[in-house]
């Protein structure tokens, strides 16, 4: 048998004895083994998330929710105390024009959750973690507000609220979830508090069929028990604070294997919270400044910053926390991060700085941190429900609070961002928070008055009140407790008006018929 070159061989086992054909034969096998590599990997190139299947896409998984978790499973997961790696130093870098490192690592002993590994934050790690979270979170709108004409500049709201659980911690969350090892992943994770870190926990642990546990204290409100369960966790009450859950979640933790979770400053949790910085960036062209919650968990601040100055240096980052909490301003000052009681009415931009990581990013790529009071906040919390049928929290509302109370002054005329990131606002809270707001808004007012016990003395009142076309909300005569004449009585009432200059003019019409009036200042 001759081959091609003119050499002969035997017909099998001495057919790659010759050359020229051998070489033929060699170039045939591997673009068979090439082509066999590229369809494996066009199969294992699919989102993790399996989002990308037929079928109707939402947020999360496709496809069932794990099974409840059982007790008697406490025991079939094994110990793991690593992420990616077991390295406890923490040192960051921040991949910008000038390519500076973040120095002087810090070593956090005392944390026994997630240790955070030698990693340096790069731009490119946060573009990875929206490609990879970008099927798990919901790319929330960023719309201009109707607001932008009462406070003369250009706001667009950044709706980080309508996250499925309510929250911008599902973005960290998500990705520190999806960089667990496999075997991690399958033993399961514990978490200890009731605030959005954990319900962010809660539901994405539960769409990756991740096991996961909540300990909350017994003094946590029933509503947020009741959410974490129906996001797929197993709910644990115990203790009496949140110090005494987070202890015994480190027990439970040691005891079964689980890996401890609390809300760090970790290079991966970072860059999942970076990525709305990304999505600012991309849905408002031409931005002058950014407005983000500062306070003790900054580290969605310092992470959308990192983002914003590496694609424009220009834009001015600013962050806004609690005047009764100014726990990030005094951290920069100190150099170190302090610690602080935690707020149920703040929440999250309360309590302790937790990651020096963090405030050196903050430090180095945030512009400017003010300090708003709690009326303000309020005040911005009733401007988002009436204007954008938001219904947010402190922590959602801060943000705006800084441009309704004239913080700012040098963004007048320019195009500013603003993070609405929080919505989880308790309905008993709600109704104290809009009470309140309408009253430091001059809304609602409260006034007394003495008159008579003539017939009619009432309707003529309430005929004054329906001049000045306000509404009644209460009103109440008080006949026993009167220091003044036998047939006197005290008339206290609370209406609503429409704004300062209407509560102004009633208040005169009412001094005009009865100069005793008593009028309650907030």
């Amino acid at each position: 048998m001759e081959c091609a070159s003119g050499g002969k061989v035997k017909p099998l086992e001495n057919h790659s004895a010759c050359c020229g054909c051998r070489d033929r034969f060699a170039k045939k096998l591997f673009a068979k083994k090439d082509e066999c590599i590229v369809r494996k990997l066009d199969t294992s190139a699919h989102c993790e998330l399996r989002c990308c299947t037929e079928g109707p896409v939402r947020n999360g998984l496709i496809g069932q929710r794990a099974p409840s978790i059982n007790p008697e499973r406490l025991k079939d997961f094994g110990e793991e105390d690593y992420l990616n790696g077991g390295v406890k130093t923490w040192e960051m870098k921040i991949i910008s024009h000038n390519e500076e490192l973040l120095r002087d690592p810090v070593v956090r002993p005392e944390r026994s959750s997630v240790p955070a590994y030698n990693k340096f934050i790069r731009f490119e790690d946060i573009s990875a973690a929206a490609f990879k979270i970008q099927c798990g979170v919901q790319k929330t709108p960023c719309t201009y507000s109707r607001l932008s004409k009462q406070y003369g500049l250009d706001i667009y709201l950044k709706k980080e609220f309508l996250q499925y659980t309510g929250s911008v911690k599902e973005r960290g969350v998500l990705y520190l979830l999806m960089s667990l090892q496999q075997d991690q992943q399958r033993k399961g994770v514990i978490v200890a508090s009731d605030t959005n870190f954990s319900m962010a926990v809660a539901y994405h642990a539960s769409e990756h069929q991740i096991p996961v546990f909540v300990i909350m204290s017994t003094s946590t409100l029933p509503a947020r028990v009741k959410m974490c369960r129906e996001y797929g966790a197993m709910v644990i009450s115990y203790g009496s604070t949140a110090r005494d859950a987070q202890m015994h979640a480190k027990r439970l933790a040691q005891e079964n294997g689980y890996l401890y979770l609390e809300e760090e400053d970790s290079s991966v949790y970072l860059s999942g919270l970076g990525t709305m910085g990304l999505e600012i960036y991309e849905q408002v062209p031409k931005l002058d400044a950014v407005i983000f919650p500062a306070g003790a968990h900054c580290g969605m601040l310092a992470g959308s910053a990192a983002a914003l100055k590496h694609l424009n240096p220009h834009i001015s980052v600013i962050g806004v926390e609690s005047e009764s909490f100014p726990v990030l301003q005094q951290s920069l000052k100190i150099g170190h991060p302090v610690e602080d009681q935690n707020h149920q009415f703040y929440r999250d931009v309360s309590g302790p700085c937790f990651g020096t990581n963090s405030l050196q990013l903050t430090g180095k790529f945030v512009d400017k941190v003010v300090t708003v009071r709690e009326e303000d906040i309020l005040i911005a919390m009733l401007r988002l429900l009436e204007y954008e049928r938001a219904t947010v929290d402190a922590e959602g509302s801060i943000g705006l609070a800084a441009l309704v109370t004239g913080k700012l002054p040098e963004l007048k005329g320019k195009r500013v961002a603003v993070a609405v990131c929080s919505g989880n606002l308790e309905l008993s809270l709600m109704r104290q928070c809009i009470d309140r707001a309408l009253t430091l808004d001059n809304r609602v007012c409260k006034f007394s008055i003495l008159i008579s016990d003539c017939p009619g003395d009432i309707s003529k009142l309430l005929a004054i009140l329906a001049r000045e076309e306000t509404r009644v909300l209460d009103i109440k005569q008080e006949h026993m407790y009167v220091a003044s004449d036998l047939f006197t009585s005290e008339v206290m009432c609370i209406v609503e008006t429409r704004d300062k200059i209407h509560t102004a003019q009633l208040r005169n019409a009412l001094l005009d018929c009865y100069p005793m009036m008593r009028w309650m200042e907030r």
